[in-house]
């Protein structure tokens, strides 16, 4: 929970993964992602949900993570809570689409990936634990995908921004 918005970087490492967390709500009426730094019982709206005695589940990543440095990021966060004595947070049984607007202390998951890489380059725990070379290569790759991205003109902005 502590390391959350830098986990984020690894555990959704594309421009889109950001359009699932933020996403506006669907006709279900939930995008099954979170968007919080919450946890929970049996309740799948929350970035971390706990059903049993020794399990969880972390519903951050999307299907865009590298297997490998997700295992390896997930076990840095947990081993470095544990060491730190991390306070997870309250825990909350609401369902985070329908009333998450009244959890008003419950940090916010990154926006976008920049946000995310900014987080994760501010938290040297995680950053050591994968290495200073893997992090620094990482960061590299993926600054130089964000500034691709943001490079582009886009058809909206085209639509929306020019007089023509």
């Amino acid at each position: 929970m502590k390391h959350a918005s830098a986990l984020a970087a690894i555990t959704n490492p594309t421009v889109n993964s950001y359009k699932r967390i933020n996403a506006p709500g669907t006709i279900s009426g939930a995008t099954w992602a979170p968007n919080t730094i919450t946890w929970t019982g049996n309740n799948r709206t929350h970035m971390v949900r706990v059903p049993g005695p020794g399990r969880f589940e972390l519903r951050l990543p999307d299907g865009a993570v590298n297997p490998y440095l997700l295992q390896a990021i997930i076990l840095a966060a947990g081993l470095g809570g544990m060491r730190s004595k991390a306070d997870p947070g309250p825990h909350h049984d609401i369902d985070m689409y329908r009333e998450g607007h009244t959890v008003t202390d419950a940090p916010k998951l990154p926006m976008n990936l920049l946000d995310a890489l900014r987080a994760y380059e501010s938290d040297e725990d995680l950053q050591a634990a994968l290495g200073s070379e893997v992090s620094a290569a990482y960061l590299k790759l993926k600054h130089a995908e964000w500034n691709s991205y943001m490079a582009q003109f886009t058809a909206w902005e085209h639509d929306t921004t020019l007089d023509i």
